[in-house]
């Protein structure tokens, strides 16, 4: 097995990171305008990462700040599983920890392939998660859908910030402090309009004459595709189905949007909702994993 050296000349490293990153969105169903799209996210700060190759293959890594925390990221390692791929990540978790980071995150293609094995031990912080919506989806029986009013959305607000932060917290790599920070500052982002912020729709779900859940959609949040930020069952109203009717009304305002898929997020350790969304067709897209260095 070779040295680990890092290298100053990126150009054939950087040609295959793209293809591959190409090929993976393209493969998971992506549009061509939407693979570009997710691809020019995956190299936002590229300029800045570390490259390193030996015998085995490339290693890209770097460090940046997040919430007042200094994080290493794995971006790149092409090792296939075994000694070569072990050596690889030792190294990276040491680079980034060398640097001050406290942990290490890294992105996985939504199918299970060799980095999943390579990366079995890191705690999943996140997914991406998109399907088609149906053509001409219908709301399911019994179950409506209006326009959330404005005297309703501060209430909704507070609503949504406090799951949002619960969700933050049960990922499990941030304090509470930062878990506030991120929700202030990931809320601000977003809708910098509240409620008029252009894009954004949000809608109550109504059944039996009451509010039973509440949604909120960015359309053209990425080319041909909705963001469904929340859509959220009571909890007293759980386990009769609405979860599904949930899933229902995000491909109707979807489609209501003008769009043609739809995608969200998903903290790690709500095996809940994934479950939910394993049976209703949302693949992976992307997974995020975290550890921390010691």
């Amino acid at each position: 097995m070779s040295e680990i050296q890092v290298v100053t000349d990126r150009g054939a490293w950087r040609d295959g990171f793209e293809e591959r990153v190409l090929a993976g969105y393209r493969a998971a169903g992506c549009s061509e305008p939407l693979s570009r799209a997710l691809l020019e996210r995956a190299l936002r700060g590229v300029d800045g990462w570390a490259v390193a190759t030996d015998s085995a293959g490339w290693i890209a890594v770097g460090v940046s700040e997040d919430n007042g925390a200094t994080v290493g990221r794995i971006h790149d390692l092409t090792a296939e599983p075994g000694p070569a791929a072990t050596a690889a990540r030792e190294w990276a978790e040491r680079w980034c920890a060398e640097r001050g980071a406290g942990r290490v995150e890294v992105r996985l293609a939504g199918a299970a392939d060799g980095a999943h094995a390579v990366f079995a031990d890191y705690r999943v912080r996140g997914q991406n998660r998109m399907r088609a919506a149906a053509e001409r989806p219908a709301l399911p029986p019994g179950l409506a859908v209006r326009p959330l009013t404005e005297e309703e959305y501060p209430g909704w607000y507070a609503g949504e910030e406090a799951a949002y932060i619960a969700d933050i917290l049960r990922a499990g790599a941030l304090t509470p402090e930062q878990a506030k920070a991120k929700s202030d500052a990931d809320f601000a982002e977003s809708l910098p309009q509240g409620y008029r912020t252009p894009g954004h729709a949000f809608y109550a779900m109504e059944a039996d004459g009451q509010v039973i859940g509440t949604g909120w959609v960015n359309h053209g949040y990425l080319p041909g595709v909705t963001f469904g930020f929340s859509l959220e069952v009571y909890e007293e109203h759980r386990g009769k189905g609405y979860g599904r009717a949930a899933m229902a009304v995000g491909e109707w305002a979807t489609r209501q949007g003008g769009d043609e898929a739809m995608m969200f997020n998903v903290f790690g350790g709500n095996e809940v909702a994934m479950s939910l969304y394993d049976s209703t067709g949302f693949a992976v897209l992307d997974e995020f994993r975290s550890l921390p260095l010691r």
